[in-house]
């Protein structure tokens, strides 16, 4: 039964749960005093409830309108509880279980516990505490729905918000962000430059709780030590030569939202033992100032330098490491993820016609290249190769001459490397050589049927005047127009 703590509490007073109004509860009790006061506390906090005695009317229930939350005694006429909890959990395992029971059957409830229940409530118990298990579990059932949500969202797309790729790599980063996007718990992002850190960050902010609030990067290893400290803390008036005014810090601009702390390994010492202090204590003091700011952020961190190694040289205070590495998240290099080459390049080429009105594809020796290529700067690397092809092409279909010089001086290695190949990448070349020969013949024999117009050919062929003059060139054809 419920103690008498709080009981007579007036229903206004009772805070409503920010999203039981879009949920059910059940509840399952054979007392009937129970039930009703059960029912009547959930329905306060804004919950739809519905009640019944036992069992079997639970499963016409719950097959008639499957609940979000049952609250279970464990001791039901006909058999008892436990065997319902291990059917909810079988046949509507998104329900989030409460079991309820005495004191004398505390190790039923943790049996049920490990059969599928999420919490247990012992009787007699008060109203805080039905209201606290009622918040928890609409917050575990929001959290498990907005995760559903976002990994069908992943399983239908070419990504994951503004990520790209459907790689097996790939969508182990994309679980892991369904999960730590709808908590606020600290994120440590680790991956080589140009891996896409910071999109990772904003995916995690914008499809989280705090998405309407402000999202700030702050580039750690781009500011001097001072700089850091004023723009993260903020500073008052007269604090230092050239403080005309006062200045709020990053940390106390972002309330709510989220701070990116991207190449948090380049952060000195001094400032490490700050953050860390404004982490754990959630106030912050301005440069200048006796006052303490309380703050309320989530920290996102991102490294492409080894932390673990630096906190073993005494480079990273281990306990800062700890306190951001709650969960950490690895994405992974171009290299490791080949298979998304060719998605990723397709989505930068789609950006750009977008941007400029004008359709360009990749030529299949391209497409060879960019699949076999280590991309030592990854995405960044990709997205400004695509980007510069398309500027300095003169037609729709992008060759290997438009691409940048370490491509096809990495091409002509890749070509002239036969005794070091696998045997497949000698087959790809012979094959890249043979495209190359038929796009020569093609030029040739066109120029050839219009008597040597070479502006004429350029406009047949779909390349730009500049790219036939460069290819002419590269096969030592003169001005003769007989060619």
């Amino acid at each position: 039964m419920l103690t008498t703590t709080r009981m007579f509490t007036p229903t206004s007073q009772i805070p409503p749960l920010e999203r039981a109004s879009m949920m059910h509860v059940l509840v399952v009790d054979d007392d009937a005093a129970i039930r009703a006061a059960v029912s009547d506390i959930a329905r306060n906090q804004g919950f739809a409830v519905s009640s019944v005695e036992d069992s079997h009317a639970a499963r016409a229930a719950l097959k008639a309108h499957m609940a979000d939350i049952v609250l279970l005694d464990l001791k039901l006429p006909g058999g008892g509880g436990l065997p319902l909890v291990e059917e909810i959990r079988t046949l509507y395992p998104e329900t989030v279980v409460v079991v309820m029971t005495a004191y004398a059957t505390v190790s039923s409830a943790v049996e049920a516990m490990r059969t599928g229940a999420s919490e247990y409530l012992t009787k007699p118990f008060t109203l805080d505490e039905l209201s606290d298990v009622l918040e928890r579990a609409s917050e575990r059932r929001h959290f498990d729905t907005e995760s559903r949500r976002l990994r069908e969202k992943l399983r239908t797309s070419d990504g994951f918000g503004t990520l790209i790729g459907r790689s097996p790599e790939m969508e182990r980063v994309y679980r892991i962000l369904s999960k730590v996007a709808h908590t606020t718990h600290p994120v440590l992002i680790l991956g080589e430059s140009g891996t896409g850190k910071e999109i990772v960050a904003r995916t995690i902010h914008y499809n989280g709780p705090n998405a309407t609030h402000p999202f700030i990067p702050v580039d750690c290893g781009s500011l001097v030590p001072t700089l850091i400290e004023s723009e993260l803390f903020g500073y008052v008036k007269g604090a230092f030569t050239g403080a005309n005014r006062s200045k709020e810090g990053l940390l106390a601009t972002a309330e709510g939202g989220t701070v990116f702390l991207d190449e948090i390994g380049e952060l000195p010492l001094d400032l490490q033992a700050k953050l860390l202090r404004a982490l754990q204590e959630k106030e912050i003091r301005p440069i200048g100032s006796n006052q303490r700011i309380p703050i309320h952020v989530r920290i996102l961190a991102a490294t492409n330098r080894d932390l673990v190694s630096m906190v073993e040289q005494g480079k990273f205070r281990k306990d800062l490491f700890f306190r951001l590495n709650v969960v950490n998240v690895k994405v992974p290099s171009l290299r490791e993820r080949r298979t998304d080459i060719s998605l990723l390049a397709a989505h930068f080429l789609e950006r750009r016609r977008r941007e400029t009105g004008v359709s360009y594809t990749l030529s299949d020796d391209v497409l060879r290249v960019l699949g076999s290529y280590d991309w030592p700067g990854n995405v960044r690397e990709l997205e400004n190769t695509i980007e510069r092809a398309c500027a300095l092409s003169s037609g729709p279909i992008l060759h290997l001459g438009d691409m940048p010089t370490q491509l096809q001086e990495y091409r002509m290695q890749w070509q002239g490397s036969a005794e070091t190949e696998p045997e497949e990448a000698v087959k790809i070349d012979v094959s890249i050589r043979t495209i190359a020969e038929m796009e020569k013949q093609a030029i040739l024999n066109t120029l050839r049927q219009l008597n040597g117009d070479k502006l004429t050919a350029a406009r047949l062929l779909g390349i730009g005047k500049t790219t036939l003059y460069r290819k002419l060139k590269e096969y030592g054809i003169s001005d003769d127009p007989e060619v």
